[in-house]
């Protein structure tokens, strides 16, 4: 619950009344500077952008939208009420930034501590009581779209609810009833106490992010303080865990995994994983972090290079009450070598014959750039490596290749190129547009490709940018079969400007803009913005598009389209592709183990739509059973061990148990690979079959 900001107006009388013993939140007020600031990313946005959009009335509602939700984002703090006076302001914000006055959003965060403050009273309050777990209740967790409370009473009982529901899920972990209120208590604590210890900084990047992401989704705005630690800060690049964090409802979630830090090469942590505790060393304590700053968090697992830092994570695919787990990191920086692509040579069966597949798992489209530029020959980078990757393929006399670029986040631009001229040889690869129209056409200059036998590429909703640049590529020019889900949709590029320096300010005071600046688009004339690449042949995948992706935006970019790059596509995959997806059906309705993995995506999707879980204990209890009795059936037909599912929450069990189910879960299958590697299987079955009929 990332707490909203409100003018409470003559509501805050009624609030400070009926908890009179506790100490109002500091009065916080606009700097010179940052409205300054303020007018200037307006004028910068309003004319450079890729899209400008102006500053008026339109977006200055979209703004305050913005501002709202971004505080408010569960809809548990506002009373209907409260929303309906600051919406008066809604058409102003334009107009007040241009005359430099702040006080609009600055009255509404002043408002918004208030009532943090209000609400995080009563629930302690309620912890003073005990709660009913027999009564037939439930609790809603997808309150994103539900009305605000229309009365201090509709309020009360909606956080009765959210306390009841938080006390429900340490009682199912076995905690005592004493060690709940503990607990909870500390947790409504903490977030009290951050109510006291905002500052004007504070509220000024809050409405700043609100304007910038207004304008689109990868535009953002860096406050002075945020700008001069941005690279340590947000991707944890000295002596961190190696994930760029991003604050999400309330909680601290991973966005990107840094390839060769410790939290990728952990294998323990993955996109959308969420962070709700952080403790120092092997043994100290674990701090809750839910409802916590992110630049906090960011703080709390900084430290010593080779010191241990614990998280307690509540996986991505997890529900609001879901299974957590501790995991714990050595803190290190990131080195390029532990980047580097990595191959592996996998047997299938395909028709009569087993195929060898050659794989290829690609963390990112990494470049030593500082070496490259001292005119190092042997400097390192990811076309480098996959090329003699394929060489020593090649030597062991592989059937197809299949690069895996799940959860591959981009990178390099020249990398992409160069990566798919291994595969194309010579050839446009990526149209970029800017934003006076002009596009400019990216091609590899290879003599040759380095592999041209069958191909294929393995795509997820975490592959993005540089990643769906070579899938689009390799899709457009038939050169292989694109496996997978939709990619993630991103098909932008960005810059970060230094207000500073363009007023020539000597001084760090405006900050910085990272603001889009052109498009990528597919050398068929179509751009990955918003679609992403669109797989051949599908593949079930865990990710919720509305939640995750592009499409989860609703401000993103549309799709568009411009002229074909001059080409020459070839139409081997197209004419193999249904035969490729009847195999594919046949086999996979034969495989328990994707069968199962069918259902429990099935499931997830269920549990997503229904958007409540049950306050009733014995209706919990019977859920949780079946939930272990279908682990250990699905254990017992597979013949793998998945550890022990206690559904206890991190310090409630021994280190070496939470390690042993962390092992458990990176040894088990992984499906989506083997059925990939089975179709470039099948792709090289069948041109061998259509080679051998033309030679007859």
């Amino acid at each position: 619950m990332r707490i909203a900001y409100v003018f409470l107006g003559a509501f805050l009388a009624l609030a400070q009344s009926a908890y009179a013993e506790v100490a109002s939140p500091p009065d916080l007020a606009p700097l010179k500077r940052q409205a300054q600031a303020a007018e200037l990313s307006a004028e910068f946005l309003s004319r450079y952008s890729y899209k400008p959009v102006p500053l008026d009335d339109a977006l200055s509602a979209r703004v305050m939208d913005q501002f709202i939700k971004s505080l408010d984002p569960d809809r548990m703090l506002f009373l209907q009420a409260d929303v309906d006076k600051f919406m008066a302001d809604r058409n102003k914000i334009d107009d007040a930034i241009e005359r430099q006055d702040l006080k609009i959003p600055f009255a509404i965060f002043n408002a918004y501590e208030q009532r943090v403050v209000d609400r995080m009273t009563y629930a302690r309050g309620l912890l003073k009581q005990g709660f009913d777990f027999g009564a037939q209740e439930n609790y809603s967790v997808l309150r994103d779209k539900a009305p605000w409370p229309q009365s201090e009473a509709e309020s009360d009982e909606l956080w009765r609810k959210r306390v009841k529901s938080d006390w429900l899920r340490l009682k199912l972990g076995g905690k005592a009833d004493a060690a709940i209120r503990e607990t909870l208590d500390k947790r409504y604590e903490n977030t009290l106490e951050r109510a006291y210890k905002f500052k004007s900084d504070d509220v000024f990047q809050s409405f700043m992010d609100a304007y910038a992401t207004s304008i689109d989704p990868h535009t953002d705005y860096f406050g002075a303080a945020a700008s001069a630690d941005f690279n340590v800060s947000m991707k944890l690049s000295l002596f961190g865990i190696g994930a760029v964090l991003q604050e999400r409802d309330d909680y601290t979630t991973i966005r990107e995994l840094v390839p060769g830090g410790p939290a990728q090469l952990s294998g323990k942590l993955a996109v959308g994983d969420r962070i709700t505790g952080v403790g120092q060393g092997k043994d100290g304590p674990i701090k809750e972090v839910v409802g916590t700053r992110l630049d906090e968090v960011v703080q709390m697992i900084r430290g010593k290079k080779g010191s241990v830092v614990r998280l307690d994570i509540l996986p991505a695919d997890a529900g609001a009450d879901g299974t957590h787990r501790v995991v714990n990191l050595v803190r290190d920086k990131i080195n390029l070598e532990k980047q580097a692509a990595k191959k592996s040579v996998l047997s299938v069966k395909a028709g009569e014959a087993t195929r060898k597949i050659g794989v290829i798992t690609l963390p990112v489209f990494y470049e030593d750039f500082e070496a490259r530029h001292k005119g190092d020959k042997d400097y390192k980078s990811a076309s480098r490596d996959v090329a003699k990757l394929l060489g020593e393929l090649k030597q062991e006399k592989v059937d197809s290749v299949l690069i895996d670029l799940r959860n591959n986040g981009g990178g390099s631009l020249d990398e992409a190129i160069d990566l798919t001229g291994l595969f194309i040889g010579k050839g446009p690869v990526v149209q970029q547009r800017s934003s006076d129209g002009k596009v400019e056409v990216k091609s590899a200059e290879f003599a040759a490709p380095a592999w041209d036998g069958p191909m294929g590429v393995l795509i997820n909703r975490g592959s993005a940018s540089a990643s769906e640049i070579f899938a689009a590529a390799i899709q457009d020019y038939g050169r292989g079969v694109v496996i997978g889900e939709p990619s993630f949709g991103k098909g932008t590029v960005q810059t970060v400007v230094d207000l500073d320096q363009i007023v020539r300010n000597s001084k760090a005071e405006y900050g910085e803009l990272k603001v889009t600046i052109a498009q990528f688009f597919r050398v068929n004339g179509g751009t990955t913005q918003l679609h992403g690449v669109t797989p051949d042949i599908s593949l079930p995948g865990l990710s919720d598009p509305t939640l995750f992706g592009e499409t989860s935006y609703d401000n993103a970019l549309p799709w568009a389209e411009i002229k074909p790059a001059k080409y020459a596509p070839a139409d081997t995959v197209a004419k193999l592709l249904p035969t490729l997806q009847s195999r594919h059906e046949a086999r996979v309705k034969g495989d328990p183990d994707f069968q199962r993995l069918v259902q429990d995506i099935a499931d997830l999707k269920a549990q997503r739509e229904k958007g409540v879980i049950s306050l009733n204990e014995a209706e919990r209890r019977k859920e949780a059973a079946a939930r272990e009795a279908r682990f250990k059936s699905r254990a017992q037909a597979s013949g793998e061990d998945p550890g022990e599912d206690d559904g206890l929450e991190s310090g409630e069990r021994s280190l070496s148990a939470d390690i042993a189910i962390e092992n458990a879960r990176k040894n088990a299958k992984d499906v989506l690979l083997d059925e990939a590697a089975a179709i470039v299987g099948d792709e090289a079955d069948l041109q061998q079959s259509v080679l051998n009929a033309a030679t007859k």
